[in-house]
């Protein structure tokens, strides 16, 4: 009788063998953040963990396992920090040279240490467009025509570049000038999830009412304020509404931001909004919530509440 060995060359390496146990149940892939199991063990990515809590509460269902359909949610899914650590360990590719290194040395690596990662010129800051691998940047430097430029050709670099920055910089000016108005008042809130009365129901976000300048207050959201159905879309997006449910005597401006609130994990950029509010116009257009990209936003989305601040300024007649 012949035995074949417990082991051939045929077989695959260890190394490939853990990436199909430890990859994410979703994505296929093997994340570089945090993973979550479900109740029986199941890996998923963070990114991917989020996506399916955001996609129940868009469609008004359970969020369930992709392979063993039980019920997920933060309460009943933990992190797997042994699954992390492992992964952290296994090797991956280096995005500019091809060294395979293991994950938690891959950041650094790709970062300070490849020869092949792209790099600036040093007089980028002056105009030079170059961008090439690092090792080739003492033989460009030695060749860069920029130290040699004229003041009033560096000025003009220069100038584009601090247009930029003002460009930047206004909003952070606007909100400074805009702290010395008479009337200022901020308040914490919380975005809570529901369902409009539709035959096929919709998902809206509503605070509670809230006092701001003597008036009553609530703030609205939606998802994909230009898409009817935002659950057949990977790019998601919030907008928001301020409306006033107090009667006033004489119309007034308000400029309003919001940003994030205590215990929020809203990644939120400001962005200073106008609107004027009367009897007539008691709704502000909705805005977008500047959360930066879809999966932000199926971070918001998989909450039970989105927490945030809203700050007023009342502009004076």
């Amino acid at each position: 009788m012949k035995f074949e060995p417990a082991c051939s060359e045929s077989d695959s390496k260890l190394e490939d063998r853990l990436n199909g146990i430890l990859r994410c149940t979703v994505c296929l892939d093997l994340p570089r953040v945090s993973m979550y199991q479900c109740t029986n063990g199941h890996l998923m990515c963070a990114g991917c963990f989020a996506h399916l809590l955001a996609d129940a509460r868009l469609n008004d269902e359970t969020s369930t396992c992709p392979n063993c359909r039980c019920e997920i949610s933060k309460n009943l899914c933990s992190r797997n920090l042994a699954a992390e650590k492992a992964v952290s360990e296994l090797p991956a590719e280096c995005r500019f040279c091809s060294d395979q290194l293991p994950r938690h040395m891959l950041e650094n690596h790709e970062g300070e240490k490849c020869l092949e990662r792209l790099t600036n010129c040093e007089y980028d800051k002056i105009g030079c467009p170059w961008r090439g691998p690092y090792h080739e940047l003492k033989q460009h430097a030695e060749q860069c025509t920029h130290p040699k430029k004229t003041g009033a050709e560096i000025m003009e670099s220069l100038n584009v570049r601090d247009l930029k920055r003002a460009e930047e910089m206004k909003v952070y000016n606007k909100i400074h000038s805009m702290l010395s108005y008479e009337k200022i008042t901020f308040v914490d809130l919380q975005l809570r999830p529901y369902r409009t009365d539709d035959f096929i129901t919709k998902l809206f976000y509503e605070t509670s009412r809230f006092s701001a300048f003597n008036w009553q207050w609530v703030i609205k959201a939606r998802v994909n304020d230009d898409m009817k159905n935002p659950a057949l879309s990977t790019k998601r997006s919030l907008t928001y509404q301020l409306i006033l449910k107090s009667r006033v005597a004489n119309p007034f401006d308000v400029h309003y931001l919001i940003v994030q609130g205590p215990y929020g994990e809203m990644n939120v950029m400001p962005a200073i909004y106008k609107s004027r509010f009367s009897n007539e116009n008691f709704e502000s257009d909705y805005e977008p919530l500047p959360i930066g990209d879809s999966l932000e936003c199926n971070k918001l989305l998989a909450a039970k509440t989105i927490n945030l601040r809203l700050i007023m300024f009342q502009i004076q007649s």
